[in-house]
């Protein structure tokens, strides 16, 4: 009895002094704890907000009404700014860029009798950049090499005119034009860019329908008209969808001067250093010449820009 009492005060003992122990401790723990959340809470990057972006209530394309009333035009709108809006990079270049280009193409738009709002239609076909689509089309305006070459263009291995800004202008110009007349809108016009007009005139006998908007059609065709719209507001109002760039910041147009060439030239490498510029920068701002020399046996009248200096750094 008496060592199981000895025992019992003992473990009473270290019983009192672990709770005074766990009580001294567990402040200290806590605060530990706090601690570490807080360190954690600190190296957690923060997660980016993705709003639903505010859709314009009214809306034009060329001085038409776009009839955002209808549920269905809303919506189909309404997926195209968000779905460029939030392509952050490929909007942000398209910001830059239009700065240098709009500048060239409103003129054009303006000389050969083109509503200004068909620069977001070159903005929706090529991004302002001269590339060639899986099918063949080519250039700002993504001409067909047999559409080109039907409007006048050359197009061969020396020379392809679908590169050459102002003349493809002057072509989508007299193409838009000719398809205003036929369907009665630039709106339908617009399409027609896309489909082609016998593919809208099939569509419209299809559905007796004459609108573009009220026609069901297939899917790049359905969305395109939205996407220029898209591309309209978006660079018209950059800021209010969150793009704010410096005006340093834009891509500048750089001054030229034309030349005219009436002969052959053997080495486009040689004849750009008697320029005072190089190969590149020939090619740059003349990428309709797609070869390194140029074929004129008949004689024909090439105007050739050539920047002035103070844009690039030569060796």
């Amino acid at each position: 009895m008496h060592l199981l009492s000895k025992v019992g005060l003992a473990a009473i003992a270290v019983f009192i002094c672990g709770f005074f122990i766990q009580a001294i401790q567990s402040p200290m723990s806590a605060n530990n704890t706090l601690n570490i959340s807080k360190t954690k809470e600190q190296q957690t990057p923060q997660i980016l907000r993705v709003e639903a972006l505010d859709i314009p209530d009214v809306m034009t394309f060329a001085g038409e009404r776009v009839p955002l009333q209808d549920t269905d035009v809303r919506e189909r709108l309404d997926r195209e700014i968000h779905v460029n809006t939030y392509w952050h990079s490929n909007m942000l270049l398209m910001i830059k860029k239009s700065n240098r280009f709009f500048s060239e193409i409103e003129p054009l738009l303006k000389k050969y009798n083109l509503p200004d709002d068909f620069k977001y239609l070159a903005v929706a076909e090529s991004g302002l950049d001269n590339v060639t689509s899986h099918a063949g089309a080519s250039g700002f305006w993504q001409f067909m090499k047999a559409t080109g070459k039907e409007y006048g263009l050359e197009i061969n291995n020396y020379v392809d005119e679908r590169y050459n800004l102002e003349l493809a202008t002057k072509v989508a110009a007299q193409y838009l034009i000719n398809s205003k007349e036929l369907f009665g809108s630039w709106t339908n016009a617009a399409a027609a860019y896309n489909a082609g007009n016998a593919g809208i005139t099939k569509q419209m006998k299809r559905q007796d329908a004459t609108d573009y908007y009220s026609l069901l059609l297939n899917s790049e065709t359905g969305r395109y008209v939205f996407r220029i719209l898209a591309f309209k507001e978006i660079l018209s109002n950059p800021e209010k969808y969150g793009f704010y760039v410096d005006q340093q910041d834009l891509y500048q147009a750089i001054p030229t001067k034309t030349i005219i060439i009436e002969t052959p030239i053997e080495d486009f490498a040689k004849f750009a250093k008697q320029q005072g510029i190089n190969y590149k920068i020939l090619k740059i701002h003349n990428p309709w010449l797609r070869d390194t020399y140029l074929k004129n046996a008949s004689g024909k009248a090439y105007s050739i820009k050539i920047p002035i200096p103070g844009y690039y750094v030569l060796d």
